[in-house]
């Protein structure tokens, strides 16, 4: 799939778009570990992971919404990127689309069965294209040129 950046209409988003939202745009160093918090101990009341999931997928907006009011960016199902599997730096440019092809696309969130380390904001995972897991969805992204 190769997407068209300069169409109107839904499409994955950008790892940096993804994590921006997951951060409800608090892009600092250090800044909410999780999507709606920072703090582990409340990472329970943003997410379905590990620890509270009983391993399986969970109805989405269970939980609370981030800042952005967005629900499930961390944990619940791993959610596809538009990028390809490579480096991934945010201060490398505004906005980076991350390389243009490779083997893997980028996965982010963490899931049901991810302890609260890959439930992280920052946490990149990748698999082929073809692959098929009951703990991978999608969220999608709204392009208006």
């Amino acid at each position: 799939v190769v997407c068209d950046w300069n169409a109107n209409g839904y499409r994955l988003p950008t790892e940096a778009e993804w994590e921006y939202a997951a951060r409800a745009g608090d892009n600092t160093v250090d800044s909410l570990t999780y999507s709606g918090t920072s703090d582990v101990n409340k990472l329970g009341k943003y997410a379905w992971y590990y620890d509270n999931s009983e391993s399986a997928t969970h109805e989405v907006g269970t939980k609370q919404p981030n800042a952005y009011g967005l629900y499930d960016m961390s944990g619940n199902v791993w959610e596809w990127c538009q990028d390809w599997k490579g480096s991934y730096t945010i201060d490398d440019k505004i906005d980076p689309a991350g390389p243009s092809n490779g083997s893997f696309r980028i996965n982010r969130g963490g899931c049901w069965g991810s302890n609260a380390w890959f439930c992280r904001s920052s946490t990149r995972c990748f698999i082929a294209p073809d692959g098929k897991r009951n703990y991978i969805g999608f969220r999608l992204a709204l392009s208006k040129n």
